[in-house]
């Protein structure tokens, strides 16, 4: 449930994004996370280990979202209702963290550019700006990103009967990602698209050979003007490593010598294939279909052979030409399977991808293998086993020393780590990136209400009111407008208690 504040604060921050045609990034990028080190791809793929998706989150979409929303709601559709659509929680630095706790290397976050989508395919800037945060995030916690333009409600499936609009809007849209996050360093990849290029409309694998060359070629084409339009961007760009989606990122149809890796000046480029074999395990969960039936269990002798060959096929078509390999998705359901099987797929399948020199990328959403709310795997065996993989050994836990100021109040007395513990776990319910030093400015603002107070203007900051100044920006930090405006509800709830006392 929305409220009109949150929306003022939406819409004050779509009011001061917006400032041209396309650009869309507002933020600051540090430093370490705009180099271009003397890498090539495939030493790029190999450093990034294994990896996760942070699937059904930023790629979530559909009609009916908004069609509820001007139903039931106050007709204002916001980011954070796509971002949970699909049953993600609201993601956080902490849920980022953790699975670079967990010894991922890299995260691809699958993103839906068309909600909330202007004219003329303009992208939301509210929408740009989270995935900015989240993908820095995911750099700060050393480790890669991956970002790709993904099903996107099914438009790209109108490419064989709408080529050029269709060309257009990939292009214009690539043309503003480009742009927005040119100037990050190696650790961001871009992805062309996701498994949708690939047309049974034009080719039926299993008919005729029919329509198969003109499937690929339009297939070649999109992957092409992929290269050509981020290679002419400016920033990073020109040698930004991309990764390239197979055909339909099926294995056996990404080898068929019909697909061709795009012309690329920089010869920085991976291909992407899915790994979901055998489909009644590693896809339905517990009924069958009239494709396949549903597994409960899966590792026997075929079910091995089957998983090294087509390894196989990917390492000799790929990796022994010297063109890297990302597994940009695998995995399997847990409902209707054993979880000794499940166990057995996801590590067997990892193993054999890495062994071969690719990077594989688990398939993960909301309540599936990697708890959003633990932030940690589900099945810590899983996570042994992973680690035997890679050798991956875990941080040493250790303790940590914080400095605490203290404020006392007429008879009230809290802690810097109090409010901190608040912000950012508690009542403001915020995502973190407030350190210890904006926690004793806070302090400052409580215990001298009639010195420091909120900057209404663009509700970023809080600012004094005399000669002193306790200003803490909030947007400098990575939080979003809902977060800044959090901290300011909790502060002049905190404000008035404590003038209460």
């Amino acid at each position: 449930m929305k409220t009109k504040l949150v929306s003022s604060a939406l819409s004050a921050v779509m009011a001061l994004s917006v400032c041209g045609a396309f650009p869309l990034n507002q933020g600051t990028i540090s430093a370490a996370n705009t180099s271009m080190r003397d890498m090539t791809t495939m030493e790029i793929v190999k450093d990034m280990g294994i990896g996760i998706n942070l699937g059904n989150t930023m790629e979530a979409c559909g009609d009916w979202i908004a069609d509820v929303d001007k139903q039931w709601g106050d007709g204002i559709l916001t980011v954070q209702e796509y971002e949970t659509a699909w049953g993600s929680p609201v993601i956080t630095k902490k849920m980022i963290q953790g699975m670079a706790d967990e010894g991922f290397g890299v995260v691809r976050v699958p993103v839906a550019w068309s909600n909330l989508m202007g004219d003329n395919y303009k992208i939301s800037p509210e929408l740009d700006a989270r995935v900015h945060e989240i993908v820095d995030w995911v750099i700060d916690a050393d480790m890669y990103c991956i970002i790709n333009i993904h099903w996107d409600n099914g438009w790209v499936n109108s490419f064989p009967d709408n080529k050029d609009e269709c060309m257009k809007r990939y292009k214009v849209m690539w043309d503003q990602i480009s742009d927005s996050f040119k100037d990050y360093g190696d650790r961001l990849m871009f992805e062309s698209q996701n498994e949708e290029l690939g047309w049974e409309s034009v080719w039926n694998p299993w008919g005729s050979t029919n329509g198969k060359a003109e499937s690929y070629a339009l297939v070649n084409e999109i992957n092409q003007k992929f290269v050509d339009t981020v290679r002419s961007s400016g920033g990073n760009n020109p040698k930004r490593h991309l990764l390239i989606s197979g055909y339909n990122t099926g294995i056996d149809r990404t080898c068929d010598p019909l697909f061709k890796m795009p012309d690329d000046p920089a010869n920085r480029m991976a291909v992407s294939v899915h790994y979901y074999t055998p489909a009644g395990f590693a896809i339905l969960e517990d009924e069958d279909a009239d494709w396949a039936k549903a597994r409960a269990t899966w590792g026997t002798d075929e079910d091995i052979r089957e998983l090294n060959a087509n390894m196989d096929m990917m390492k000799q078509g790929y990796i022994d030409k010297g063109i890297p390999v990302i597994v940009g998705e695998y995995g399997c359901p847990t409902k209707g399977k054993e979880a000794a099987s499940v166990r057995k797929f996801l590590s067997t399948v990892c193993k054999a991808a890495y062994d071969r020199g690719m990077c594989p990328v688990l398939w993960s959403t909301p309540g599936g293998h990697y708890n959003r709310e633990t932030c940690k795997l589900e099945d810590q065996e899983l996570k042994k086993l992973f680690n035997d993989i890679t050798g991956y050994e875990p941080k040493a836990t250790t303790t940590t020393t914080t400095t605490t100021t203290t404020v006392t109040t007429t008879s009230t007395t809290v802690t810097s780590s109090d409010i901190k513990d608040d912000i950012v776990y508690g009542d403001a319910n915020c995502d973190g990136g407030v350190d210890m030093s904006d926690v004793v400015l806070i302090m400052q603002a409580l215990a001298n209400p009639n010195k420091y107070g909120i900057n209404g203007s663009d509700g970023n900051h809080i600012t004094a009111k005399g000669a002193d100044n306790a200003d803490v920006d909030t947007s400098s930090k990575g939080l979003t407008s809902n977060d800044a405006l959090r901290i300011q509800e909790y502060l002049l709830h905190k404000i008035d208690t404590l003038k209460a006392v």
